[in-house]
């Protein structure tokens, strides 16, 4: 009997690790766990996952977008691993490039989301999803001059300078201002992601520029630590401040007028979308190399609105 017993459990073991073999997994590896845009971009990937049974999915990122060597370090151990596939949201734009390569040379599919890999990189990855964030920071400088004017000073908070995102953003949205006004730019100041340090960096700002007509803040974390400045200020509605993205601290920051409006990508759809597309990949289907998710310019007018409801969160 001892030696049935043995032999069934044997069979139980080896049936479980086949099943678990079998379904192959997707890693997701984005720039911080610790933002609820990309826990939004966790949402989308499990709708993704969920729809399927071949595959089962990990999500990690770094504890701050800038811990470059962490991601790094993950992307590696995924390649390390033998996953099937890997969405990746790139903090910089050259540092991932080796660990990419690698995922290419062991013949692992990648899906690059929100922020761009450098050009030479282009061979190693198979699709690129994300915010078209040049034409996004156009609309973010679209929205301050409708609201300030063309002459005057302004101010650009920013994020982590270089990253792919923030290349194409807030380039885009300096560009614009240059091209189609006289308004003068302080800055840009950049956060490293940190609310904290985007609050602190704003309230100088403020109180360095008495005559600041208006404020852009160019993701998530800066954008909060922006308006919690400019509310501890006084300066609420005194000044024209743009956002970028839709969490609810923003939400609430347009709905009583701090900002004048939030650019919100969807977050949800990267997620959703990456995953889709490593999945089609992994049928052996053909992708579209560059995707774009959208973005909503999302005011106190259309905040309670379909167009704004599908990408906030």
């Amino acid at each position: 009997m001892r030696k049935l017993a043995l032999a069934l459990a044997a069979s139980v073991f080896a049936l479980s690790g086949a099943a678990s073999a079998s379904a192959g997994e997707i890693a997701v590896i984005v720039k911080t766990v610790n933002s609820t845009f990309w826990q939004n971009v966790q949402k989308g990937a499990d709708a993704a996952i969920g729809k399927q049974k071949a595959h089962t999915m990990t999500f990690q990122g770094p504890a701050a977008e800038s811990a470059i060597a962490d991601q790094v370090n993950m992307v590696e151990n995924a390649v390390n691993r033998k996953v099937d596939a890997i969405l990746l949201a790139p903090s910089d734009p050259d540092a991932l490039v080796p660990a990419v390569k690698k995922a290419w040379e062991a013949r692992i599919p990648v899906v690059i989301i929100d922020s761009m890999l450098s050009k030479d990189a282009e061979k190693y990855y198979q699709a690129f999803l994300a915010t078209d964030n040049k034409a996004a920071g156009e609309l973010a400088a679209k929205a301050l001059i409708a609201k300030v004017g063309t002459e005057g000073k302004i101010a650009v908070m920013s994020y982590v300078a270089g990253a792919g995102s923030e290349i194409g953003r807030v380039g885009g949205f300096t560009d614009y201002i240059k091209k189609n006004s006289k308004l003068q730019i302080v800055g840009p100041f950049y956060s490293q992601s940190q609310m904290a340090t985007a609050l602190n960096q704003t309230t100088d700002v403020l109180a360095a520029n008495s005559d600041l007509k208006g404020i852009f803040g160019a993701n998530e974390p800066t954008a909060i630590g922006m308006g919690r400045a400019i509310k501890q200020a006084g300066k609420a509605g005194k000044l024209v401040a743009i956002g970028f993205d839709g969490n609810q601290d923003l939400q609430e920051f347009v709905k009583d007028g701090t900002l004048e409006a939030t650019i919100v990508q969807g977050s949800y759809q990267m997620g959703e979308k990456g995953v889709d597309t490593l999945l089609k990949l992994l049928n052996k289907e053909k992708v579209e190399k560059v995707i774009d998710t959208g973005v909503v310019v999302v005011t106190k007018s259309n905040i309670d609105k379909p167009e704004a409801k599908n990408v906030l969160y």
